[in-house]
């Protein structure tokens, strides 16, 4: 397999330079500038005044070198916003052009990449965000999801795929990464093995994976990406751009079934051409060793290595504050093999800590939410987004200030999930409770509202998308979750219990509020 040396990619950078210009001087409109800049990883924000970058943080994985550098970026062009997105990467928000260029070239130089952030390309590969740490994971697909990602990079300029191209791989039925629904999805097995899903994904058509093969050797999961790659160009919508997804192709060949066909048959394709994609992935083990110190606390999880701990860490909205951001890089620059793991729900998890380490870091992290409802999931929202309908974040913070001063306990509302247009950014379709950004119209006008949706699970063997339960006013939201809070709180039973005692009970509690 070929490798792509980051830095080869500062070739195609004085091009984005020279586009980039003409649009800030005005000479190159902004659904131009749009397709252009998506191959670089970069998109003019709303009001085209400033710019945001996505930063590929494959598999989620930010070691202290990558971090240092963020926190370096930030510091130096005085970044206020900073994100976690939910593939698992760091966006960089209103930057002015020198700083896009700056950052987008310095960052090759640890290897981080922004080419294919945006666009029509291979985006950040996916990974569940404590392979080679959980306990009960079935086994360590972390290196599998870096070898994936290094041979996706290949095809960033080969013939399109489609409009996105999403891959994922998950470590236990916990499924946090969604490689059951993805385009191309790898799910562990207990036998050291993965189960390949395929046309998957949320947003408009949502569709559950189709299984195309079971018990793939780890070695063999090149020659299933390439035959994903050959699958559309055969049978893909190149003409309707709002098509143009994998998960489409289940009806334009019939159904699953006749899917899985297709992809078995370009499967042996590759198979037959002579290609060799076996991978020789060095099983990784985490060298560190525990000290004899213990941490504890809702915060803190042991890992699988004896004394080593993983501290959990989630800002409001996956919104960071940058000086937080940056006073944890410098905790972490002396803490051997100490590292960030970025999950698909917008936590960040500190990883390979002693006791002691671990300490320090639940103090440098005290900002981040502090119950299950503030761990709730939101895309960057439509003050920043082109394409936002409503501003997911401003719901999130109006939702998050409200049920703290109801005092609804912890347990009592679940994480849910905000996506600020269809595309669902938020996974709005997967959460237990999630709302999707529209518009409703009362006694003839337009009024900021949003769909709900309820009872989706993201579970291994149990994947449900949410039903639409009805539209309610954005300013009416917060009031329906406490409600909702004091209800379930009233029963004396979690909101996951409450929920699966009886599914339609969230139904009577949203009535008053659905118009």
């Amino acid at each position: 397999m070929n490798r792509i040396d980051p830095q080869s990619w500062k070739a195609d950078l004085p091009e984005f330079r020279e586009k980039t210009t003409a649009f800030y001087a005005g000479d190159l409109d902004k659904m131009a500038y749009k397709g252009f800049s998506g191959l670089y990883g970069s998109y003019a924000q709303k009001g085209g005044k400033a710019s945001m970058l996505r930063l590929r943080m494959t598999a989620g994985r930010v070691t202290r070198e990558k971090l240092a550098f963020v926190a370096e970026a930030v510091r130096t062009h005085k970044v206020s916003r900073i994100h976690f997105t939910t593939c698992q990467t760091i966006q960089l928000h209103d930057l002015q052009q020198e700083a896009v260029f700056d950052i987008m070239e310095r960052a090759l130089d640890c290897g981080i990449v922004t080419m294919g952030g945006g666009g029509d390309f291979p985006r950040n590969v996916m990974c569940s965000p404590l392979s080679g740490v959980e306990k009960d994971e079935y086994f360590n697909v972390m290196p599998y999801a870096e070898a994936a990602a290094d041979y996706l990079m290949n095809f960033i300029k080969a013939e399109k795929m489609p409009r996105k191209l999403k891959v994922a791989f998950s470590s236990s039925p916990k499924n946090l990464t969604h490689a059951t629904f993805r385009d191309l999805g790898f799910a562990a097995r207990p036998d050291g093995k993965f189960d390949v899903y395929s046309a998957g994904g949320l947003g408009n058509n949502p569709r559950f994976g189709v299984k195309v093969a079971e018990a793939v050797d780890p070695e063999k999961i090149l020659y299933y990406v390439k035959a994903m790659w050959l699958t559309f160009r055969a049978y893909g919508n190149y003409e309707n751009r709002g098509k143009a997804r994998t998960r489409y192709m289940q009806e334009i060949l019939g159904g699953p079934e006749k899917y899985a066909e297709a992809f078995l048959e370009k499967l042996n394709q590759v198979l037959a051409s002579g290609e060799n994609l076996d991978l020789a992935v060095a099983p990784w083990d985490i060298s560190k060793k525990g000290n004899g110190s213990t941490a504890c606390g809702a915060r803190v999880i042991p890992q699988k290595q004896d004394g080593l701990y993983t501290v959990v860490w989630h800002p409001l909205g996956g919104q960071p504050d940058p000086v937080a951001f940056c006073s944890l890089s410098d905790l972490l620059a002396d803490m051997e093999d100490a590292e960030m793991r970025l999950a698909p729900d917008e936590t960040a998890y500190i990883v390979n800590l002693t006791g002691d380490e671990a300490k320090l870091v639940l103090a440098a992290t005290g900002d981040g939410a502090e119950t299950l409802f503030e761990t709730s999931v939101s895309c960057i929202g439509a003050s920043i987004c082109q394409v936002g309908v409503r501003d997911s974040q401003a719901l999130l913070s109006a939702c998050v200030h409200a049920v703290r001063e109801a005092g609804i306990p912890d347990g009592a509302l679940p994480q849910i999930h905000i996506s600020g247009c269809p595309s669902s950014c938020g996974t709005h379709q997967t959460g237990a409770i999630g709302f999707r950004g529209g518009v409703k119209m009362v006694d003839k006008k337009p009024l900021p509202a949003f769909v709900l949706y309820v009872n989706g699970n993201e579970l291994q063997g149990g994947e449900t998308m949410g039903r639409e339960a009805g539209t309610i006013l954005e300013d009416q939201i917060p009031a329906f979750l406490v409600e909702l809070g004091k209800t379930v709180a009233a029963s004396g039973m979690t909101y996951e219990q409450w929920a699966a005692k009886d599914p339609a009970a969230i139904d009577a509690v949203a009535a008053p509020y659905i118009q």
